[in-house]
């Protein structure tokens, strides 16, 4: 099974006084729109969801409804899980591998937590942590039984995928 492991977006600052509870930040309208370009480049990869699962925080939530837009997906097939919420431990997710049944799945969450379970995938040491940046994505050959086996295909920074994609009219 290929998995996409997607970061979200830039997202409303934290530090900002007028800033929602965590769970409830959007993303910025900066955020939006390179998230979009991302998105279009990762579709010029000609990497395919059949499935799209998002942890439920809103800006990963908008991140997943501008993947599924760009790939002409219908927004309420979008799977929402706690196990890619920031703070859940990584490996928590392993065991719902084996029962995806897709061919090519979008993760769509936060950091650090897609960094350590990209790690945690690849056998890479606990302190060691491969960093996606906002709107960046990690491409994986994993075996369902064994996820832990898993192959790094390609890291792509957000700069690099929005490259690919071609400036459009929505970056600045």
């Amino acid at each position: 099974m290929r998995l996409v492991l997607f970061r979200h977006g830039i997202a409303f600052d934290r530090a900002d006084p007028l800033c929602p509870p965590d769970p409830e930040r959007p993303l910025t309208e900066q955020g939006i729109a390179r998230t979009r370009q991302a998105a279009r480049g990762l579709k010029r990869l000609g990497v395919v969801p059949d499935l799209l699962i998002s942890s439920p925080y809103l800006r990963a939530i908008e991140t997943a409804r501008i993947l599924a837009e760009v790939y002409g997906i219908h927004a309420g097939s979008i799977h929402e899980t706690r196990d890619l919420e920031p703070c859940v431990d990584p490996a928590a997710i392993l065991p719902r591998l084996e029962q995806l049944g897709a061919t090519c799945a979008f993760f769509v969450g936060h950091s650090p937590h897609l960094d350590l379970l990209l790690a945690l995938l690849v056998g890479a040491p606990g302190d060691y942590r491969l960093r996606l940046g906002k709107a960046g994505a990690a491409c994986l050959e994993i075996d369902e039984e064994w996820p832990e086996e898993g192959r790094l295909l390609w890291l792509l920074r957000p700069r690099q995928l929005r490259q690919l994609a071609g400036r459009g009219d929505d970056e600045k």
